[in-house]
């Protein structure tokens, strides 16, 4: 871990939030109209869902039994292995500056599969897409109640890491650069589970075999597969067999069901680095090539993908969550799915030498990794500038939901 003086760390924190904060204006600058038209489509006509629809979980109960749709005043909410108490909305710090209509882009998005809690509720969503701040916050306050979350044991204050999409190029054919082959799902992949470790995909006969002729493209660095396979989903620069370039988003299709190990965590107990951010593993990576295939053997999670095209509308917006909608950088999240349901709009503040955060955001989205109460994995965005921000986004985070009264 790398340590900096108060002022350096305020100046890092004030840039990082000035960057996310940027990024949020522009998308929402460039497709503000985009969102407003499908706002006020969405009321006359049906979105077209996935083909696959996202688990559904129960809606939280109150302690012992009272109905969960209609709360008594006051009364805290059981859901999974978290409490929720209610709160007045004067508790959310920082609610009356949000600027609630980027967010409002990520409520439109779950709104188009909506949970059981929030279903009635779309219609006034979309139709307050093109509403005033003022508005929207008052509605807000009028529908909704605030519930800080909290374990059921332990303290109340939580962790906030960060994901994105990485941009990377790769190539169509195995090249004498481009070694590291992508693949989608083998047909035998629900024969076991688990499935080949990655250690056994790079060194059995019978696990090559069964890949073979899943390459979707080819990378140059074992590195930049590794970050693809832990982010879950990246926009890839493509040079087909023809020599021509195509943009395209690898999306996540499945993995060998081994657990997640962090390779960070794996060079800190060998003692081989202090700095187990990205750009300190790939230092180290640089320094020992040699051990590099031991540190990837460390984590015997392997992630497979499936391609899909990128247009101007889906490029605007991040890959799909596991609520089945994609997600928007800067107001999405990845919850435990059992603390928070999907779709699930959520106050949340962090403040750390990364960030500054006093933000609406939606649950959309989960991890392997993502596990507890006052959890969550904040959706940068896509390219070098949110992955450097998201290597190194590691702090205390609080959390509210917002459930519908």
């Amino acid at each position: 871990m790398v340590h900096h003086t108060m002022s350096t760390s305020t100046a890092r924190a004030s840039r990082a939030s000035s960057r996310i904060s940027s990024m949020a204006s522009l998308l929402w600058t460039r497709f503000s109209g985009v969102a407003a038209i499908v706002g006020m489509l969405a009321g006359c006509a049906s979105v077209p869902l996935p083909e696959t629809a996202p688990d559904e979980v129960a809606p939280p109960v109150a302690a012992p039994a009272p109905r969960p749709d209609a709360p008594s005043p006051g009364t805290p909410l059981v859901q999974g292995k978290s409490r929720w108490q209610p709160v007045a909305w004067s508790e959310l710090p920082g609610f009356d500056d949000d600027a609630l209509h980027e967010a409002w882009n990520a409520w439109l998005r779950s709104c188009e599969r909506p949970g059981p809690a929030f279903a009635a509720l779309c219609p006034q969503v979309r139709q307050l897409s093109i509403a005033g701040p003022a508005e929207q916050r008052e509605w807000m306050r009028r529908r909704l109640q605030p519930y800080r979350v909290e374990p059921l044991q332990g303290p109340v204050e939580g962790l906030l890491t960060a994901y994105y999409e990485p941009l990377l190029d790769a190539s169509r054919e195995p090249t004498a650069r481009h070694t590291v082959p992508l693949y989608r799902p083998p047909a035998g992949l629900g024969s076991r589970k688990p499935w080949f470790s990655r250690q056994e995909i790079d060194t059995l006969p019978e696990a090559r075999a069964q890949l073979r002729g899943r390459e979707i493209a080819w990378l140059a660095d074992p590195l930049d597969a590794l970050v693809l396979q832990i982010q879950g989903s990246g926009r890839v620069r493509v040079a087909e067999r023809d020599g021509s370039q195509r943009l395209v988003r690898l999306a996540y299709a499945g993995s060998n069901d081994h657990p997640y190990r962090s390779v960070g965590g794996w060079l800190l107990q060998q003692g081989a680095i202090r700095d187990a951010s990205w750009p300190g593993i790939k230092a180290w990576a640089r320094d020992n090539p040699a051990r590099l295939q031991e540190m990837l053997w460390s984590n015997p999670r392997t992630v497979f993908f499936r391609e899909e095209p990128l247009g101007d509308l889906d490029a605007a917006f991040g890959p799909r969550g596991a609520q089945g909608v994609a997600l928007t950088p800067g107001r999405s999240i990845a919850v435990d799915k059992e603390s928070i349901p999907y779709g699930t709009p959520v106050w949340l503040a962090s403040s750390g030498p990364t960030l500054q955060l006093q933000r609406l955001v939606l649950a959309q989205d989960t991890g392997s990794a993502i596990v507890g109460a006052v959890r969550a994995d904040y959706f940068i965005g896509w390219g070098a500038e949110a992955g450097e921000l998201a290597g190194r986004l590691k702090q205390p985070l609080r959390m509210w939901v917002l459930w519908p009264r």
